[in-house]
This record gives structure tokens, C-alpha cells and sequence, in this order.
């Protein structure tokens, strides 16, 4: 007997080929007769629940039909069948639900407007005309074919084919599926190529090394930091502080055999020890889920889910509602410049190159052998600001740090001539790149007020933190990383030397205020045969530890918002290793101890006095009074606000200046409330705390009145005018405060108890 021959359509379809399954599988009515239709791989008997209909099986296919009066089906029924394992399940069938996507969100997407497109596209939890279930969708224009595949169907791409809507969507909702199972999407490309993706919008995934995607449950985390979020909508960051504590989970802390800690147990341990630190923020290397440890994050694959390394999705929900009731901001280093080419990822996602560039001279990194996305393309662009607005309003997350900015504003960026490609003027400039951050920094500006959007930027671009309506990027803050790279090339020069380089501390003040400036000193220094901090500073053990002293006194005095990366704070003294834990031991030493009681007493400094953050980023905020003692290599300048201020002077020689003469901008008795050579930070305990400092009608530094002070060896000192001269009288001053214990100086402790009374 010869086989039946089948309409092309079926054909295609027992292949696995056909684009349109809703076109012959579920029911059809046609003039009060109806036909049933399923493909069921590896059934062996199939009935229509309602009515017990036996469906019959097409000849050499997995589809099963049934035809009769069509009173006899309802719209929504359920299939029984029994597998070749004698298994039998019952269930509705898919293919009888009309399309769920709103026909006004796939039109917002395909103009790349949809800000919110987590809740169109991916997987969720989701009700249709009463039938729970879970919603698929994915973005996919060039496929063939898309499929549902996961243990449910036993990943086969032929059981539950997906329907494709205009612009390249495909939806499909699996009635009795529910949260936490797993799944894939099989793309079959026009080529007939056929492989596996993880979702795009996927919010869950499994534990490296597997990939697949992980069906999340509604969001019923019972958040507490509603006081939090209102106060941060009306915060004047501008004229705040803003100290950050940068952090790799994965290698902060560790468990006794070695193993990745939890969020949960992560935010107890960060918290309390960031709070005593007085850091305001912590801000996370790439927590977005990733394949490759050692890539610390910044090869992202998951851009709707935090990695499942430290645990669930609500763990890091807890995460950060653990650090809002604890007074702390959250920002997320976030990677829009670049993704990896992992098979089961993005790249050539339906077998054309559908996020990234098809030309590799505008759609590869070659020093990181990663892809580029399309700025240009209205979904892609979509997909990353609904990303970054994911985790501001998902996740409340205060702020994102933009990745590699100067890679993505160059078309020539780290490429040869002939390896790129200019704009439509003949420029290296990214144009589609630079409307992507634009619309990026309005969006997320307009959508969730308060949240800060900063750029690691480390070119001379200009107006980075202006607003879009200037013709800026609309950052809020730029990473200084010229501050930061001319701060670290002056202190490994050996002291001696240091009088010729002056120039490269001062320069920083040319630009100091041309943007809104974050002085960091980042896990990116201390890397890669960099050295740590530590050890990049010359000398024998005292003077390192002295000049890391010495240069976080600079960085917290300076103006701008501060960063410090974890381990910095105590002097870690080997580079950061990324896999094992910090070198927590460090903390029983007193030289360690005493950088980490600095760092502290800093923070504290910073927080309680508003002069060192309210104009940090005008000249109104800053005065030099000395920056051309190159001889001795001395810097010596105010921080102010209105009429009050601060004088900060810096020795970057381990030479002590007795009797130094400085200027100062007022008459009166100053007092010592920090210094960075204290005995309490393992210094020598020089200093001015046992002095009373009383200004002398001597002009200098073009100044009326001045004071001679001690300058400790490679230190920094603070001092504060305590008493006004049209109210000092030397005489009042009282046998107590003169030996003030809290004090800093040679016969005193010298910590920050000062500093903190201040506070």
C-alpha cells in the first residue's frame, strides 16, 4: 500500500520546518465541522478529553487528527495521551489559545520604545481565559522555525513550535507549565541550521556551567524600603556625599572549603562591615549572570538575571533590601559594550547577526574577543535600556556603572587603519552608539527619578555628564580615570624624584570641573601584573604603607565622589585574585589595621564635614594655597562651602617639615582633626595635635595671616580653624584641651576619635 501523500504544509511540519503550526495544529472550524489537530512526539495514543475523541495518527508522523461536528469540541480543550514510556499525561492543548501579546507592545518594541520589554518578551507565570500556564516569547526575525524545548517535551524541538508575529516575535503559551522549570529555545535558521539559545530576557538561569533558562514566579518578594526609594527620588546627590565600596562577590568573602557564599549571607557580612567602613554605596562588578568566572562578570550573557553563582533571585532581592534598611545604596556595574560569543548566548542568535554587527569591523573586539551590539537596530537598543531599567525598578537598584563607554563612542576604538569602519561623515565616531546612551540616560532619568547612571569613560570626550539638551551624554557621573592613572604614576616614582612630577597631581585641577567627576581607584589597578596598591608604592614596608596612607588622604580630600575597590582598604598586599577570598588574615597585622582605621576615619571625616562634598564639582568647593613647592614636594590646598572650609596639606616626601609656613584664609587657633601619620594608623605619630596652632600676622602664600606647622613624612594632615581670631583668646584655653586625648599627635591617641566626634 503506498503512503499517503501529505499537504506541504504537514510535511513541513512532521520536519520541523513550517512557520505557521497555528495554521494546522489546534482546532479549525469550517461550516459546523471541526478538525482537531496535535503533534505529539513519542505518543502512542491520543484523545480529546472532552468527549473522549480518539484522534487518529497521520501515517509516518507524530500528528494525530480528529474530525467531527464541531458542537462536540469547545474552543478550549484538553489532550490525554499515552507516551512509548505508558506514561499518560492530560493537558490543554496549546494550540487552541489565540495569540496572547498585545498587538501595541510588539509595535512598541519594533520601534525600539517599549521600555519595559521584560514583560512582553521571555517566560512568566501567566493566565489565559482562565488556564494557568507559562507565556514564551522571543525575538527571532530570521528563523525558520522557533520551538519551546526543556524536560516538559523532553527537548524536542518538533512538540511545541512557536507562532511568529510580523516584526519577528514568536510567542507561545504552554498551558499546565509553572514556575521553576527549565527551558531553551530551538531556532532552526534559515539555512536549516538548528540549535539551542537561552532566553534573551531570561531572569533565572542555572548554576554554570549548564545554561539554560529558568521560568521564574510572579515577583512576591515583600520588599521594606519603600522610605528608602521615596527619599532617594528627591536626593541631591550633586551636593551629597557618595563613597563607594566596589566589590566582587564571588571573591570577598568565601566559605570555609572554599565555596561561593549566598546573597543572603553576602548582604549580612557586606553590610555591617561597609557601615562601619562609613562607605554610603556599594557598587557589584557584574552580578548579571555569565558563564566564565574568571571573566568577573563583564561577559554577560543574562542581562535580566543576577547570577545564580550566589543563589535565587529573591535571595538578591534580599540582598539589597538588606542594604536600604541599613542606610546603604546599591549601584550595578552594567555591560552594554560588548557580549560574548557563546553558542547558547546572543551572538548570531537566529543564525544571522541579529544583536551584533554582521561585519566584524563594526561587530567585534578583537582585545576581547567579544561582539559588538548593533546601536543602530531599534529592538537591540530596546533590549539594553529595558535592561538597565530592569534593575533600577525590578530590582531597586540605585545606579548603573556603563562599562567600557570609550569603546563604544570610537568606531576606531583599539583598531588599526582598515580594521573600521567611519560613520556617514567620514568620522570615528559611534553616532548610533551615542543616541543609544542618550536615550539611555533620558529614559532611565525620566522612568526612575534619583537612580544614577555613571560612565566609565577614560578619553577626553567631551560633556559626558552635561545634559542631552546641551548636546552632553546625560551621565550623571564620569569615572576619573585620568585623576586616577596620574595619581598612580606620581606616587610609584621614588620620593627623590617626585619634585620633577609635580605637575602631574596639579594637572588634575585644569579639568576638575569640566565634568562631574567619581576619583577611583579600581579593581581594574590592581590586576594583571599591575601589583596591588600596596606594593605599587616605593620603598621599604614603612614608607608603602605610608604613601597608600598618604594617597587615600589625597583621594577623600580631593573634589569628586570617591571609590575604593575591596581589599584597597586594609593594604591587600598580593594582586586581586578573583578566585579565592581576600587576605582577611592581613587584618592581625597593625600595619593593616591601621590603613583600614584610616580609610575609616576618612569616610568619617567626609561624611561629617559638608565642605568636602557640597561644591565637588565647582571651584566654589576648592582653593589652592600652595601647589608650586615642587622642591619639596608638598601640595597644600582648601576645600570650602560658604564661609566654611578645610586646609588639607600633603608631604610626598619622607623628609618631616618642622615649622612649615602656610597661608591660611583666616585669623584664629586651627586644630589638627586628621592626619594620616597618626600612630593609630602604624605612622610615626608626628604631627600638630599637642600644638596649639595660632595664626601670625606673617603674610604668605598671598595671604594675610599664616601658620607654621608640622608636616609629617609622607602624610597628609586636615586642619580645622577652631576659634575664630575675634574670639580667640590663647589664655582661655584650658589645661584639657590642650592634652584633648582625641587629639591627634605624638603624645595622643592619634585615631579618628575627633573625626567621629565631628560626625
Amino acid at each position: 500500500m503506498n503512503k499517503p501523500e501529505l499537504s506541504p504544509a504537514l510535511q513541513q511540519l512532521s520536519e520541523a520546518r513550517y512557520r505557521d503550526p497555528f495554521g494546522v495544529l489546534g482546532r479549525h472550524e469550517d461550516d459546523g465541522r471541526v478538525c482537531v489537530r496535535v503533534l505529539l512526539p513519542h505518543a502512542e495514543e491520543v484523545s480529546i478529553a472532552e468527549g473522549s475523541h480518539q484522534l487518529r495518527r497521520i501515517e509516518g508522523t507524530d500528528i494525530f487528527e480528529w474530525e467531527g461536528d464541531a458542537k462536540q469540541v469547545p474552543e478550549r480543550y484538553r489532550i490525554i495521551w499515552r507516551d512509548d514510556e505508558h506514561r499518560e499525561h492530560i493537558a490543554h492543548d496549546p494550540y487552541c489559545f489565540p495569540a496572547q501579546l498585545p498587538d501595541f507592545d510588539l509595535h512598541l518594541f519594533g520601534e525600539g520604545k517599549h521600555w519595559h520589554a521584560h514583560r512582553l518578551l521571555g517566560a512568566r507565570v501567566h493566565e489565559a481565559d482562565g488556564v494557568a500556564g507559562v507565556l514564551f516569547s522571543v525575538w527571532a526575525p530570521s528563523a525558520e522555525r522557533v520551538s519551546v524545548v526543556g524536560d516538559f517535551n523532553r527537548w524536542d524541538g518538533r512538540a511545541n513550535p512557536m507562532r511568529v508575529h510580523g516584526n519577528g516575535v514568536w510567542e507561545l503559551f504552554i498551558p499546565e507549565l509553572s514556575a521553576g522549570i527549565v527551558y531553551k529555545f530551538e531556532i532552526r535558521a534559515g539555512n536549516g541550521d538548528i540549535f539551542l539559545k537561552s532566553d534573551p530576557f531570561g531572569r533565572h538561569f542555572e548554576l554554570r556551567p549548564s545554561t539554560a533558562s529558568i521560568v521564574e514566579p510572579p515577583d512576591s518578594f515583600e520588599w521594606s524600603d519603600s522610605d528608602w526609594l521615596e527619599r532617594r527620588a528627591g536626593h541631591d546627590w550633586l551636593h551629597q556625599p557618595l563613597s563607594i565600596y566596589e566589590v566582587h562577590l564571588g571573591s570577598w568573602q568565601r566559605g570555609p572549603e572554599g565555596e561561593m557564599l549566598n546573597y543572603r549571607v553576602l548582604g549580612e557580612r557586606l553590610v555591617e562591615y561597609v557601615k562601619d567602613l562609613g562607605f554610603t554605596h556599594i557598587e557589584l562588578l557584574p552580578i548579571t549572570e555569565h558563564p566564565y568566572d574568571a571573566s568577573w562578570g563583564y561577559q554577560t550573557t543574562g542581562y535580566y538575571a543576577p547570577t545564580s553563582r550566589f543563589g535565587t533571585p529573591d535571595d538578591f532581592r534580599w540582598f539589597v533590601n538588606h542594604c536600604h534598611e541599613n542606610g546603604i545604596g546599591i549601584v550595578l556595574d552594567w555591560v552594554p559594550a560588548h557580549f560574548p560569543k557563546d553558542a547558547f548566548g546572543l551572538a548570531r542568535f537566529d543564525g544571522t547577526a541579529l544583536y551584533e554587527h554582521e561585519d566584524p569591523r563594526l561587530g567585534e573586539h578583537k582585545d576581547w574577543s567579544t561582539l559588538i551590539y548593533n546601536f543602530g537596530r531599534y529592538e537591540v537598543k530596546n533590549f539594553l535600556i529595558s535592561s538597565a531599567l530592569f534593575w533600577l525598578e525590578e530590582y531597586h537598584i540605585d545606579g548603573i556603572r556603563v562599562d567600557a563607554v570609550a569603546s563604544m563612542l570610537y568606531l576606531d576604538y583599539s583598531r588599526e587603519e582598515g580594521q573600521w569602519i567611519p560613520n556617514k561623515y567620514g568620522g570615528r565616531e559611534n553616532l548610533e552608539a551615542i543616541e543609544f546612551m542618550r536615550e539611555l540616560n533620558e529614559v532611565t532619568h525620566g522612568q526612575v527619578p534619583g537612580a544614577l547612571v555613571m560612565a566609565e569613560e577614560s578619553t577626553s570626550w567631551p560633556q559626558v555628564t552635561k545634559p542631552t539638551y546641551l548636546g552632553g551624554l546625560g551621565f550623571d557621573l564620569k569615572w576619573n580615570m585620568g585623576w586616577m592613572n596620574d595619581t598612580l604614576s606620581y606616587i610609584a616614582q621614588e620620593p627623590i624624584h617626585r619634585q620633577y612630577h609635580q605637575d602631574i597631581l596639579t594637572f588634575s585641577m585644569l579639568y576638575a570641573f569640566t565634568e562631574n567627576f567619581l576619583q577611583p581607584f579600581s579593581h581594574d589597578e590592581i590586576v594583571h601584573g599591575k601589583r596591588s596598591m600596596l606594593y605599587k608604592m616605593p620603598g621599604d614596608e614603612w614608607q608603602r604603607f605610608a604613601n597608600l596612607r598618604l594617597i587615600y588622604t589625597y583621594l577623600f580630600t580631593h573634589p569628586g565622589k570617591k571609590l575604593l575597590f575591596m581589599g584597597c582598604e586594609f593594604g591587600q598586599g598580593e594582586e586581586w585574585n578573583s578566585a579565592a577570598a581576600l587576605d582577611w588574615w592581613l587584618l592581625d597585622f597593625p600595619n593593616h589595621q591601621g590603613v583600614r582605621k584610616l580609610v575609616q576615619d576618612l569616610n568619617n571625616l567626609y561624611l561629617g564635614y559638608p565642605v568636602l562634598y557640597t561644591y565637588d564639582f565647582d571651584w566654589e568647593g576648592f582653593e589652592w594655597i600652595d601647589c608650586h613647592d615642587a622642591q619639596n614636594s608638598i601640595l597644600v590646598y582648601l576645600r570650602r562651602a560658604g564661609d566654611d572650609f578645610l586646609i588639607v596639606a600633603l608631604n610626598f616626601t619622607p623628609v618631616p617639615r618642622e615649622d612649615y609656613r602656610i597661608g591660611v584664609p583666616a585669623a584664629g587657633i586651627y586644630k589638627e582633626i586628621l592626619n594620616s601619620d597618626a600612630s593609630d594608623y602604624w605612622g610615626s605619630g608626628m604631627g600638630n595635635g599637642h600644638r596649639i596652632l595660632e595664626t601670625e600676622d606673617m603674610p604668605w602664600m598671598d595671604r594675610d595671616q599664616s601658620l607654621a606647622v608640622t608636616l609629617p613624612p609622607l602624610a597628609g594632615i586636615v586642619l580645622k580653624l577652631e576659634t575664630p581670631a575675634v574670639t580667640a583668646e590663647a589664655d582661655e584655653i584650658s589645661d584639657e584641651e590642650e592634652t584633648d586625648p582625641t587629639a591627634t599627635g605624638e603624645d595622643a591617641d592619634q585615631g579618628s576619635d575627633d573625626v567621629d566626634g565631628e560626625t
